[in-house]
């Protein structure tokens, strides 16, 4: 079982950053994807940012790229997600995902793909 425990949400003014995190619990398999997800009120679930523990691919979504940057302290075993240049569309709960030995070694950031999550934490952008 992996436990995630999401932080760093908070109010912030656009053209802000914050950095979120994502403590996780030590995986069993040397094969794992950990990924941010974020879910707006009335929106569906957004992949934001993906990385493949095991080969150290990285995938962003189409509208955080260039101001997003995902990345991981394997002795503490979280996950962080640098935010910059934040826009009021950023607004909404971050949710960190993750999934042990997936088919095929293979990481997406489809929600679907993946079997723990977090609690989620608040971003809250301002215009």
């Amino acid at each position: 079982l992996v436990r995630l425990v999401e932080s760093g949400g908070e109010a912030v003014q656009a053209g802000g950053s914050l950095r979120l995190a994502c403590a996780g619990s030590e995986f069993t398999h040397s094969r794992a994807c950990m990924a941010w997800f974020r879910q707006a009120p009335g929106k569906e679930r957004e992949g934001v940012a993906m990385l493949n523990i095991d080969s150290g691919t990285i995938l962003y979504g189409d509208r955080v790229k260039g101001r997003f940057t995902v990345s991981r302290d394997n002795a503490k075993n979280t996950l962080y997600l640098q935010m910059n240049s934040l826009r009021h569309e950023d607004t909404a709960m971050y949710y960190c995902a993750a999934i042990e030995d997936p088919r095929w070694g293979i990481c997406t950031l489809f929600d679907s793909h993946y079997n723990y999550w977090g609690q989620g934490t608040q971003v809250t952008v301002s215009s």
